[in-house]
């Protein structure tokens, strides 16, 4: 039997299932849950999990020359270690949290940093159960604070559901100014964002409805225009060759039983059912791709889903957790917290959930509300931890 929440089957496995939108209501799923999604997977795609339909193309690109750090980098013997991170004023880093990739032989030296972030376009008029914008303006203060006292911050990765409830609709729409430009200060605008979409980004954008990227209201394939995300295609990658990184963007919004909910609100369900598919092939695809042929040490990889959500893509899931070739680290929103214990492992590479944005609720399990830090080492090693804000502003819990 399947255990249902709110808003659909549980997707994650067996425990407590977490049902992101539903306010504070959730139900216990069974074990099994998970293994019959994806036995239905399998014979609606007629195929096995995490294969690629139809392999197509997307966007790659190299950062700009003026957008690159020009610190020299070393290749040395790298070690996974453990650091102590202090806080910024007013917020809170977990002692458990900071994931360290340094040289054994010398302190760690940083190249440059990036914050990642996901979940965060809280709308006035329909939202759950965070009940003002002062949590995502809290966490959105924490950025700049942090960004700041980096002092070198090279990118963020958003992983999206920027603009509650329902996306955009086209570059005026005035959310753009309400939920992100006015919310986060220029210095954290002054670098590119990359950014994919999340399930509520689709409702209303007409991307849903079309393969004609010119007419969806997120794509911008022009780096320097920083004004608007950084999204030359739904799913896409760039190299940072300065840093010996590269970031790979992947849609995955056909992931699971979600892509029904997400499909519901758009004008076109049947045509919005197919493109999300075509995406995600195209994604996977992508992936494998990259994974064999770039040269980078480091790959960050982000999609709205945490890998929990993958159970039912074991090959997807085994090549995040290689490590011969490259150094990966994983990052997804959708569910409202910012930790790595409620993903699955994929070590000895990292995994985080960064949802804690602010932008619609919080989760029964935790109470972590923020954003993630990168700092990628002068080694091209990267050390990961959360930054998180007074759960109070956010949530009130007994």
């Amino acid at each position: 039997r399947f255990g249902f929440t709110r808003f659909g089957p549980c997707p994650r496995r067996g425990g407590i299932g977490v049902a992101p939108h539903a306010g504070g209501m959730f139900r216990r799923c069974p074990a099994s849950t998970l293994l019959a999604l994806a036995a239905i997977r399998a014979t609606v795609r007629g195929q096995s999990m995490g294969e690629p339909l139809r392999p197509t193309t997307a966007a790659g690109t190299r950062a700009p020359s003026s957008l690159r750090s020009t610190l020299p980098l070393s290749t040395t013997t790298t070690t996974t270690t453990s650091a102590t991170i202090a806080a910024t004023p007013g917020t809170s880093t977990s002692p458990t949290s900071p994931t360290t990739t340094t040289a054994t032989t010398s302190p760690f030296k940083r190249a440059g940093s990036f914050l990642v972030l996901g979940d965060w376009g809280w709308d006035e008029e329909i939202h759950g159960e965070i009940s003002s914008r002062a949590c995502q303006q809290a966490v959105a203060d924490a950025m700049a604070a942090k960004a700041r006292e980096l002092g070198d911050i090279k990118f963020v990765v958003n992983v999206g559901d920027s603009f509650y409830p329902g996306g955009v609709t086209n570059r005026s729409d005035p959310a753009w100014d309400s939920k992100w430009r006015n919310i986060y200060a220029q210095e954290l605008r002054s670098v590119p964002w990359y950014s994919v979409y999340g399930n509520h980004d689709y409702h209303f954008d007409p991307c849903a409805c079309t393969e004609d990227l010119q007419a969806c209201a997120q794509i911008n394939d022009d780096m320097t225009n920083l004004d608007y995300f950084y999204m030359p295609n739904t799913s896409y990658f760039v190299e940072h060759p300065e840093l010996k990184l590269e970031v790979i963007a992947l849609d995955m919004n056909y992931c699971t039983d979600w892509v029904k909910y997400t499909c519901h609100y758009s004008p076109c369900q049947a045509a919005c059912m197919e493109n999300l598919q075509r995406r995600m092939d195209s994604a996977f695809e992508l992936f494998y791709r990259r994974a064999a042929e770039s040269h980078a040490e480091n790959l960050l990889i982000f999609s709205h889903y945490p890998t929990d959500y993958f159970e039912w893509a074991p090959k997807f899931l085994d090549e995040l957790r290689q490590n011969s070739t490259h150094r990966i680290n994983y990052f997804g929103g959708h569910r409202h917290n910012v930790d790595r214990r409620s993903t699955t492992s994929i070590s000895p590479n990292d995994s985080w959930l960064s949802g804690g944005g602010g932008g619609w609720g919080c989760e029964q399990y935790g109470k972590e509300q923020g954003f993630v830090v990168g700092e990628i080492g002068v080694d091209a090693g990267v050390r990961t931890y959360a930054v998180t804000i007074d759960f109070d502003i956010c949530c009130k819990r007994p």
